[in-house]
C-alpha cells in the first residue's frame, strides 16, 4: 500500500509536534521534508564543527534534509542576512539572532514557548537578560542559546591584585569551591574604586573602557544597575533624574582619572591588549583575553583568575552578549525547525558545544553553568571556575528595564557613556549631564 503525505497530513502533525516539543519529532515514511538553517559563524573555530555535526545527527534520525550556513558578524553580514530574509519573507527556518534582534524581528518570528517552557522544566529558570531580550508581548519569540552567549565580568592579575590591594581573588572565589562570603560581600564597587587607586599608583592601571562599543557599554551597565539606575522604567517612563544618578555619576568622577587616559578611546580590543600586555590589573571581559594571553603571553595567563562582578547597594549584576535561535513565521518547516531546536536545547548538546567554545559560551539558563570545562580551564588550574554567574550575580542587560525598542537605543548610542564623559571630560557638572541624557531619551521615545 503506498501512503500519500497530504496537505491535511502535514498540518496535524505540524499541531501535534507544537504542542509536544518533548515527544519525537513525528514523520511518515518518506522523508520529513527540507529545513534551512542559519547559525552565527562563532569566533571560537572550534565551535561550530559540533554544532554542524549535532545538526546532521538529528535530520538523520529524522530524515529530514537540511542545508546550514554559517553566517559570519563581519561586516554585519548576520544582520544584513536578517534584515534582507524578513522583508522577503523568505530565506532560512531558523535563523540565530543577537540580543536585541529578536525583539525587534518579533511580528516576523514563531512563538515558540513551547520549546523554552520545556527547557525551563528541565533545566531551571532563564536569566533576567534572557526573559528580556527573548520574549514579546508575553511570549518566547526566540529560544535562549549559549552557542555564542557570554558574559563580562572581571579577570584580573592574582599577583597584583595581592600585592597592590592586599586582596586574594582565588581566595574570595575559589575553583571547586563555594566563596568566601566575607571576602565576596566586600566585593563592592566602593571596594573597587579603592582597588583601583591602588593599582593605578603602582603603575597597573584598571583597564576600564569608557567609550561606545559593547565592552564599555556592558561593564558601565553593570554599575548602574547595581545602583538602582534606571534611565527609562518598565513603562517606557523616563527615570533618569534621580539621587541614584548623581551618585553613580559622582563615583565615576572619581573613577575615571584612575583608568588609563585613552580609555574613552578605546575600542573592544584594547582592555584584551593591556592586560595581555601586561599593563593592567583588571578588565571586565569574556576569557577571549586569557584565551589570547594563554597562546601569546604565559607569563601574564599563569596570573589571571575571573570572578564574579562587584557588589552595589541594588545587587550583584553582570551582563554581555545574549543569543537566541529563532524561526520565521513564514518557515515551511516549523515543526521540523522546533523539533531541532528542542534537540539543539539538550544538556548533552549544550554541553559539547559549551566544550567546543573552550568556556567562552555561557548558557542561559540555571541549571547549565556547572559543566567541567570551567573548572579544568589552565593556567592557572580553575581560572574560569567562577566565569559563569554565581551566588548572587544576576546576569541582566544595558538598557532594562526599559521597553526593548529604547533599550536599543540607549545600549547602541551608549547613553550611560556619554553621561559620564560630560561630566568628567567636558567640564559639565552632573546635573548638565543628566539634561543631556533626558533630551538623548526624549528623542528615543519619539523615534
Amino acid at each position: 500500500m503506498t501512503s500519500v503525505l497530504t496537505r491535511r497530513t502535514v498540518l496535524k502533525t505540524a499541531a501535534l509536534a507544537s504542542t509536544a516539543i518533548a515527544a519525537p519529532f513525528v514523520r511518515g515514511a518518506f522523508a520529513a521534508g527540507k529545513l534551512s538553517c542559519g547559525f552565527w559563524d562563532h569566533w571560537v573555530p572550534t565551535a561550530t564543527a559540533p554544532l554542524e555535526q549535532l545538526c546532521r545527527e538529528w535530520a538523520a534520525k529524522e530524515k529530514v534534509d537540511i542545508t546550514i550556513d554559517f553566517i559570519t558578524s563581519n561586516g554585519d553580514k548576520d544582520l544584513l542576512t536578517m534584515a534582507a530574509e524578513a522583508q522577503a519573507k523568505s530565506g532560512h527556518d531558523v535563523l540565530q539572532f543577537t540580543s536585541w534582534h529578536a525583539t525587534g524581528q518579533a511580528e516576523n518570528l514563531e512563538p515558540v514557548d513551547d520549546i523554552v517552557n520545556a527547557i525551563i522544566a528541565q533545566n531551571g529558570a532563564a536569566t533576567k537578560a534572557a526573559e528580556y531580550l527573548g520574549k514579546s508581548d508575553g511570549h518566547w519569540i526566540g529560544v535562549p542559546t549559549g552557542y555564542g552567549s557570554t558574559l563580562s565580568p572581571p579577570c584580573a592579575r592574582i599577583d597584583l591584585m595581592k600585592q597592590l590591594t592586599g586582596l586574594d581573588v582565588t581566595k574570595m572565589y575559589p575553583a571547586g569551591a563555594p566563596p568566601d562570603q566575607q571576602l565576596a560581600d566586600n566585593w563592592t564597587w566602593a571596594f573597587f574604586l579603592d582597588a583601583a587607586e591602588k593599582c593605578f599608583k603602582g603603575g597597573y592601571p584598571f583597564g576600564m573602557p569608557m567609550s561606545t562599543t559593547p565592552d564599555a557599554v556592558n561593564w558601565v551597565g553593570t554599575m548602574f544597575a547595581a545602583h538602582g539606575v534606571q534611565l527609562v522604567d518598565l513603562e517606557g517612563n523616563i527615570t533618569v533624574k534621580s539621587d541614584a544618578t548623581r551618585q553613580v555619576l559622582e563615583w565615576f568622577q572619581k573613577a575615571v582619572p584612575l583608568f588609563p587616559p585613552t580609555v574613552f578611546a578605546w575600542n573592544d580590543a584594547s582592555n584584551n591588549k593591556a592586560l595581555i600586555s601586561g599593563q593592567s590589573a583588571l578588565i571586565m571581559n569574556s576569557p577571549s583575553a586569557w584565551a589570547v594571553a594563554k597562546r601569546d603571553a604565559a607569563k601574564v595567563a599563569e596570573q589571571l583568575w575571573t570572578f564574579q562582578p562587584p557588589k552595589g547597594p541594588n545587587g550583584r549584576y553582570d551582563t554581555g552578549i545574549n543569543r537566541f535561535w529563532g524561526i520565521w513565521n513564514f518557515s515551511t518547516n516549523k515543526s521540523a525547525a522546533k523539533s531541532l531546536l528542542a534537540y539543539l536545547s539538550t544538556r548533552s548538546a549544550v554541553e559539547r558545544l559549551v566544550n567546543a567554545s573552550q568556556g567562552y559560551d555561557v548558557p542561559q539558563f540555571a541549571k547549565l553553568n556547572d559543566f567541567s570545562v570551567w573548572a579544568e580551564a589552565e593556567p592557572p588550574k580553575g581560572t574560569l571556575y567562577n566565569f559563569p554567574p554565581k551566588g548572587d550575580t544576576i546576569v541582566s542587560v544595558t538598557g532594562y528595564p526599559a521597553p526593548p525598542k529604547i533599550g536599543v537605543q540607549m545600549y547602541s548610542q551608549g547613553t550611560m557613556c556619554k553621561m559620564i564623559a560630560q561630566c568628567t571630560q567636558d567640564g559639565r557638572s552632573i546635573d548638565a549631564a543628566i539634561d543631556y541624557a533626558q533630551s538623548e531619551l526624549e528623542g528615543f521615545l519619539r523615534t
